[in-house]
């Protein structure tokens, strides 16, 4: 397959084909994942074991000929163990640092929320401006870093919430899900042989054309004052203590403009907005615990908006 190809639209095709291959049964899935990956963003997978998140995650690194660090969340994982830790070498008689595995291109902070809260905030920094800051040095870490979370339900035993900054860092949250029947079946038969090894079908060059054609799709300014008109609600929103960031009104629009891109269109459109507008700006609110009992949830707060504002024509 020809890796050098500049057609945005294709190179997108290409990879999810790629990944389709390992991926049963979430094309949804995989073009939220892209989309936030075409826009800079991080994504928070919250899901229940054995739904693929991690065989996700890998495989996007694969597809893109990056490199990928995994790391397992536990409550006595420290900040030292993702950044890493200057140790002092006795021949040079000075401190030498030894990167951790957050230096990489592609993160999967697996099980995020079974560490304390010092341990997640070492990703606030990196997710943020990515770089790293230790012992008075900044560490800057590469153009394409991208952090894929997985996070258990909080009803799980042993999980820690993670704070509102943190959540405010990630683009979009979203789960996989189950298949149907009839995928988990296909599932089934593909595991009957050997896994054959997943080859790249893109290159840093691809991924830079697909980022950059992503940043030149067109948005009207109507468009524009839909998004922040839609952001601005959640903080008036019955029920909701804290609501959404002027991060997520900018995460929206450069979503949106990815799914443009997949789509081959050249602008946005309503449609775009509001199919990427729960997964990038609900788990960024904060419901009250008597709205939560009587039957409010961030998804059903933005799905309210949606349906209240008026769309632009």
């Amino acid at each position: 397959m020809d890796i050098n190809i500049r057609s945005p639209v294709t190179i997108y095709q290409n990879i999810v084909a790629n990944l389709e291959k390992v991926i049963t049964g979430q094309t949804n899935a995989i073009r939220k994942l892209l989309a936030a990956f075409a826009s800079g963003g991080h994504i928070l997978l919250e899901d229940l074991p054995g739904t693929g998140k991690t065989t996700l995650a890998k495989a996007l690194a694969q597809s893109l000929q990056l490199h990928f660090q995994r790391i397992q969340f536990t409550p006595d994982l420290l900040p030292s163990d993702i950044l890493g830790v200057s140790i002092f070498d006795q021949h040079e008689h000075n401190f030498r640092f030894h990167k951790g595995p957050i230096f990489t291109d592609i993160l999967l902070a697996d099980e995020i929320n079974r560490a304390s809260p010092r341990t997640q905030s070492a990703l606030l920094e990196a997710m943020g401006e990515k770089q790293v800051s230790l012992d008075g040095t900044r560490y800057s870490l590469g153009e394409l870093f991208f952090v894929v979370a997985t996070q258990n339900p909080l009803e799980f035993h042993g999980t820690y919430p993670l704070p509102e900054a943190q959540m405010d860092r990630f683009a979009m949250r979203f789960n996989l899900g189950y298949v149907s029947a009839e995928e988990e079946v296909t599932i089934l038969s593909n595991h009957q042989q050997p896994p054959k090894p997943l080859i790249s079908c893109a290159s840093r060059e691809d991924i830079y054309t697909l980022r950059k054609s992503a940043q030149d799709i067109r948005i009207s300014a109507e468009l524009k004052r839909y998004i922040v008109d839609i952001v601005r609600e959640t903080r008036h929103a019955t029920g909701v203590q804290i609501g959404a960031s002027p991060r997520a009104s900018l995460t929206l629009m450069k979503t949106a403009q990815a799914l443009a891109l997949f789509d081959g269109m050249e602008f946005v459109t309503p449609e775009h907005i509001q199919e990427i507008a729960v997964p990038v700006i609900a788990h960024r609110l904060k419901v009250d615990s008597q709205a939560r009992f009587s039957g409010v949830s961030d998804k059903s707060v933005v799905i309210d908006i949606l349906r209240q504002i008026p769309v632009p024509f």
